[in-house]
């Protein structure tokens, strides 16, 4: 990854940077991609890895395993790249990248995105997309389980 973002940083490139765990692909989702790839010129999609979203979302997560939830994402247009953090957080990701723009959901504050204060502290933009009504992962979850 550090080879790709160096050959695009030398290219000028506006690198965007999202995450998320992204276990079943829905509307919500897409258009926060869209939206985030819109803010610069590369989107980079960090997604938890399996172990990673267990302990957040508990032991019946994630639905689909990391490699297929990476591979949705890779298959997306606007995503132009896909890895991998095992922490609970994307914080170490974030340093490393350094995006020129921070992308995450409505659902977040300023204060509560993860990396804000250190996208900030280079003059990097902190950019929050509003969510689409109606779509989530977990109320989709459960709404299968009635089924």
């Amino acid at each position: 990854m550090d080879r790709h973002i160096h050959m695009w940083r030398s290219l000028s490139k506006k690198i965007v940077f999202t995450n998320g765990c992204f276990d079943i692909l829905h509307r919500g989702h897409i258009d926060l991609l869209a939206k985030a790839a819109d803010e610069g010129n590369i989107l980079i999609v960090g997604i938890n890895t399996d172990a990673s979203v267990k302990r957040l979302k508990g032991q019946e997560r994630p639905v689909n395993n990391q490699q297929d939830r990476a591979f949705q994402l890779a298959s997306l247009m606007f995503v132009d790249a896909v890895c991998f953090f095992e922490e609970d957080t994307p914080e170490n990701l974030i340093k490393s990248i350094s995006p020129d723009v921070l992308v995450k959901g409505g659902d977040y504050t300023i204060d509560t995105i993860v990396g804000a204060n250190h996208v900030q502290s280079y003059g990097g933009k902190v950019q929050i997309i509003p969510i689409v009504e109606g779509y989530s992962t977990s109320a989709l979850i459960e709404r299968i389980k009635k089924l």
